[in-house]
């Protein structure tokens, strides 16, 4: 039903996205950082990554526990290992993303590591950032287990985004990807909202398919792609190892950041210039009979935002109520 749904300027959704993330105890400048985040998600489409991944962050389990600011594990000219101080992730990547671009500008490449955080949010938020720095990244985040193997019948994987991002002369590209099925912030809306979940997408604790939320969350996601997702998801928990989830209180949570400038192999103007002519030759490939187009990695989601931005977004009433309730 309409009434159901609110309609909210970009302005009245970041006010309302602030206040809730002030009533639950973040800063003012920690309040922008994270709503500029989920906003953006918004914007972009995604509304279980939008708003709503707000009410997330006070029921996880590790928002309780003391958090402190970042600190540095190890560092090389080119390299940083971060201990994320339990803040919660799309806090901790944001300055893990500045810390890259910055070590890449200086140095043409950089490697960064975070453990110790939680909750990262969107990855392409990262990857284009980065892009727009002119940088070519690869972010990858290995997370809580709520995955089971290809062939397993119990959670031993995270949901495990990758992400890539790459300039070119029409603006950033990027592709963000998760190696589950179906996504944990998306099971989390679906659950707090009663709404049932696709086919083929999770088990319960018994290991039977399931559509129930709650049931999934007591059991498992399933890889998406059979075999392929579990062996990318394996990949991203081992490139987790890599930035620290060893010495993370879970031993889960490691995102790696990989960023690098495009001049140590090609001149930048040169591959910004390739990468839009690939992009003309994708987009004038005749499409099959029912296809309207083909669309380039992230374009869906930029279109969003360009359009969403003049028209503002609808979020569920349930949730726009209760960010009312935590409102500071």
């Amino acid at each position: 039903m309409a009434s159901d749904r609110i309609h909210l300027s970009v302005a009245e959704a970041r006010e309302h996205s602030e206040r809730a993330l002030r009533g639950i105890g973040y800063d003012a400048e920690e309040a922008r950082i994270l709503a500029d985040h989920m906003i953006d998600a918004a914007l972009c489409g995604y509304e279980y990554s939008g708003l709503a991944k707000i009410l997330n962050i006070p029921e996880h389990r590790r928002f309780k526990r003391p958090r402190r600011p970042m600190t540095v594990i190890r560092e090389t000219e080119v390299s940083t290992l971060y201990d994320g101080g339990n803040n919660v992730g799309m806090l901790a990547m944001y300055y893990a993303t500045r810390a890259a671009i910055a070590k890449a500008e200086g140095r043409g490449f950089s490697l960064v590591g975070v453990t110790n955080s939680w909750m990262s949010g969107r990855s392409a938020y990262y990857c284009e950032i980065i892009a727009k720095a002119n940088l070519a990244g690869i972010h990858t985040a290995s997370s809580a287990r709520s995955v089971a193997p290809f062939g397993g019948t119990r959670a031993a994987l995270g949901t495990n985004p990758m992400a890539f991002g790459l300039p070119s002369s029409q603006g950033p590209v990027v592709l963000d990807m998760g190696t589950s099925a179906f996504m944990g912030t998306e099971l989390a809306l679906r659950e707090r909202l009663g709404q049932l979940l696709p086919e083929g997408v999770a088990i319960d604790a018994q290991g039977l398919p399931t559509r129930d939320p709650a049931a999934a969350r007591q059991g498992a996601l399933l890889p998406f792609g059979g075999y392929k997702g579990y062996g990318l998801g394996f990949i991203v928990q081992a490139l987790g190892v890599l930035a620290g989830s060893a010495i993370d209180p879970d031993g889960d949570d490691g995102y790696l950041f990989i960023v690098f400038n495009p001049e140590l192999l090609v001149p930048l103007a040169d591959f910004k210039r390739e990468v839009t002519d690939l992009i003309g030759r994708i987009k004038n490939v005749p499409t099959a009979p029912g296809v309207a187009e083909i669309r380039i990695p992230g374009e869906r989601a930029f279109k969003s935002r360009e359009r969403l931005s003049r028209e503002g977004i609808e979020v569920d009433r349930l949730v726009y109520d209760a960010l009312a309730a935590l409102h500071a």
